[in-house]
């Protein structure tokens, strides 16, 4: 395939448009990665979250279609039954830090620390450094810090229950112990819209409740997180009231497996099937299996991408010593990917695909993965009237243009690209970069470089010959070359309007010169090859 000098190549383009000035392919929207960031890899998946147990959005979906919470349930645990709690009371981290902590309240509360010593803090503000000094008193910990009846504490926002604070490394550590249902006011409405569903909320409150109780830490201090560690939990002032009805309404229910409470593992949107507890960790789970999600598609993230990623990026994310150049994927049973292997100029990096997920933020593991990439040319820059050999490969993708960009210029689309390897040859008439690029998304750019081509009969008192292209009265260097190898400039002339010059000198005998012409706008340095003076 050859690439033609630029006019040439751009006029050809036009009439192949029906136009005089034919456009990038890469408009608005379209998503260029910087110019020497390596293959661009384009994901394209299904999805968001991992897929394991009820999604939400197929649970909404169900709910529309008339399931209720419990047939939801059913359907994304297979096996399982509805049960009554163990827990009634839980136990949320919700700082562990070492700077001091305010509580405040909407009304006077009182603190008690473990010796019993009880405090009023009739301000309703209290902050507490890790000495746990509360008006000129240190507590024992931990302290216990009760609201007044009808009020509720606050640490960032308003929580139900009481707090127990603790000093752990010099960290303070604050938990909200909280009724369990009380806690699951604050989860449900923080991991699923109110305004969706009854039945779907309801099948959300019961997933929650079950996952905190089979997940909490037994024998901790703690028993969840406040974060996606465990689960949203953002308390009372996120509280509302179809997420309180929905947690009303089921009351105390959990699943049972076997008469243990599931780990009833959600996330935001399965892609149109959930996936294996076995493709996700390695464990089969009984009741963590993959069943279809027919209703999931009305999830904005039931298809997502292109995603582009330059192999810079994923080589940084993964601390690779080495760029990468192509991917293979090795896929679960249930058609989502295990792992990536990525293929490098050393050896090949193979990473589990939610490793990848997380280090690249990608929505799942259900995806398809695109390429396109122009390897940067060897070598010095390429004499004006030569041409360059341009490599690299196309994988995944249809309708890929490759575009030029001239010093100073705009991309202008230049020939459709195949899949498969990408084998061009350039022979630009001035510096150019070169990129491939589709409608949604372009390559890192390679440049091109271009030099002169100069040509010089050199003698003891004469440099002369001729400059490609004609570059009337721009400046030119005669160059005598030193023992380390570097060059010395000796004298200098202008070319003419011809592009031929001819520089009257005084030159040593067995001495090694060159002309050179000094970088322009649109060209590198060129030089002419080496001479030695004869006599």
């Amino acid at each position: 395939m050859l690439v033609r000098s630029f006019a040439t190549a751009l006029a050809a383009a036009a009439v192949a448009a029906g136009s005089a000035s034919a456009a990038s392919v890469c408009g608005t929207g379209c998503v260029a990665a910087p110019a020497g960031s390596g293959a661009l890899f384009l994901f394209s998946g299904h999805g968001w979250g991992h897929g394991v147990g009820m999604s939400q959005y197929g649970a909404y979906g169900y709910a529309q279609h008339g399931a209720t919470y419990d047939q939801i349930l059913a359907h994304y645990y297979p096996g399982t039954t509805l049960g009554p709690s163990p827990l009634s009371t839980i136990r949320v981290l919700l700082a562990e830090r070492k700077k001091p902590v305010t509580i405040t309240s909407t009304a006077p509360f009182a603190v008690r620390d473990a010796a019993g010593t009880k405090l009023a803090v009739p301000s309703a503000t209290v902050t507490l450094a890790p000495t746990l000094r509360v008006r000129g008193r240190t507590l024992q910990p931990p302290l216990s810090i009760a609201p007044a009846r009808g009020a509720a504490l606050s640490l960032a926002r308003p929580y139900r229950g009481r707090l127990s604070v603790d000093v752990v490394d010099g960290k303070l550590r604050v938990v909200n112990v909280v009724p369990l249902e009380q806690y699951l006011y604050g989860v449900v409405p923080a991991e699923m819209p109110s305004s969706w569903a009854a039945e779907a909320l309801k099948a959300q409150a019961v997933a929650a409740r079950s996952y905190a109780v089979a997940t909490r830490q037994i024998g901790a201090p703690f028993d969840v997180y406040a974060d996606t560690r465990s689960q949203m939990y953002l308390g009372l002032d996120h509280e509302s009231p179809a997420a309180t009805a929905a947690v009303d309404a089921t009351k105390r229910q959990v699943v049972l497996y076997q008469g243990a409470v599931a780990t009833t593992y959600f996330s935001s949107t399965s892609g149109g099937r959930t996936e294996s507890a076995a493709a996700w960790t390695g464990k089969a789970v009984p009741y963590l299996v993959s069943v279809p999600d027919p209703y999931d598609d009305i999830s904005p993230y039931h298809d997502w991408g292109p995603t582009p990623v330059t192999a810079q990026a994923i080589a940084k994310a993964l601390k690779a010593g080495a760029p990468v150049t192509d991917a293979t994927l090795t896929p679960t049973p249930t058609g989502r990917v295990a792992t990536v292997t990525f293929a490098s100029p050393l050896e090949p990096i193979a990473v589990a695909a939610t490793k990848l997920r997380a280090a690249l933020g990608l929505r799942s593991t259900w995806f398809s993965l695109s390429v396109m990439a122009l390897a940067p040319p060897p070598g010095p820059p390429v004499a004006y009237g030569s041409s360059v050999p341009l490599g690299g490969l196309v994988r995944g993708l249809s309708a890929v243009t490759l575009e030029q960009r001239p010093a100073g210029g705009q991309w202008q689309p230049v020939q459709q690209v195949g899949a498969g390897p990408v084998r061009v040859t350039a022979r630009p008439t001035a510096t150019t970069d070169y990129r491939l690029a589709t409608p949604a998304a372009a390559a890192g750019a390679v440049r091109v470089r271009v030099a002169p081509a100069v040509k010089a009969t050199i003698t003891t008192t004469l440099a002369s010959g001729t400059v490609a292209p004609a570059l009337p009265n721009a400046p030119l260097e005669i160059e005598q070359q030193n023992p380390d190898l570097t060059w010395t400039v000796v004298a200098s002339g202008v070319v003419g309007a011809d592009g031929s010059y001819s520089v009257p000198v005084e030159l040593t005998i067995g001495a090694t010169y060159r002309v050179t012409v000094p970088a322009t706008t649109g060209l590198a340095a060129g030089s002419s090859a080496p001479q030695v003076v004869a006599g």
